[in-house]
């Protein structure tokens, strides 16, 4: 029953496809993170006795908030400019306004904000699907007004086209 063009059935193969796509984008920022954080923290290191207690505070504290800035302003910057991430344009997703436009950056950041902590994002995730309203959004896909749709198969191998037989 989708009397006003709101999915009313919870669909996990989008909620699939959308954790693919966040996992491969956390891996690209993991990795920029991580080169970051050794960047900054190998001075302690080298110092010496020291050096362990800011590592291991740096790790547990610095880490995670350079990966979540990170993830925040990538998506931001991303999904105004190319209509996804990195991973969504992989699994053939593309965010839009629920009228099918372009978003802008203020959507994007009411989006994506959180993504700035895992706890945030599932929290997000779980509101969305368990309120009433379209079963594809999050929570703060609602109060930006955009959605994330498939835009063509994943993964999907490209066929050649079929050839006239030769006589």
């Amino acid at each position: 029953m989708e009397a006003t063009g709101q999915s009313m059935q919870f669909d996990m193969g989008h909620w699939l496809l959308r954790l693919i796509a966040y996992i491969i984008d956390g891996i690209i920022i993991g990795i920029i993170v991580g080169i970051l954080w050794f960047a900054l923290f190998i001075p302690f290191i080298i110092v010496g006795a020291l050096a362990g207690f800011f590592a291991v505070w740096g790790l547990i504290l610095v880490f995670p908030l350079l990966l979540g800035l990170l993830m925040v302003f990538y998506f931001l910057y991303a999904e105004v400019n190319w209509g996804g991430t990195f991973g969504k344009r992989i699994v053939g997703l593309r965010v839009q306004t629920v009228n099918g436009g372009k978003i802008n950056y203020s959507q994007s950041f009411i989006r994506n904000i959180s993504k700035i902590h895992p706890l945030f994002l599932l929290l997000d995730w779980l509101i969305g699907i368990a309120t009433p309203g379209d079963r594809r959004q999050k929570y703060t896909d609602r109060i930006a007004g955009v959605i994330v749709v498939q835009v063509n198969q994943p993964f999907a191998a490209v066929t050649p086209p079929p050839q006239a037989p030769s006589q």
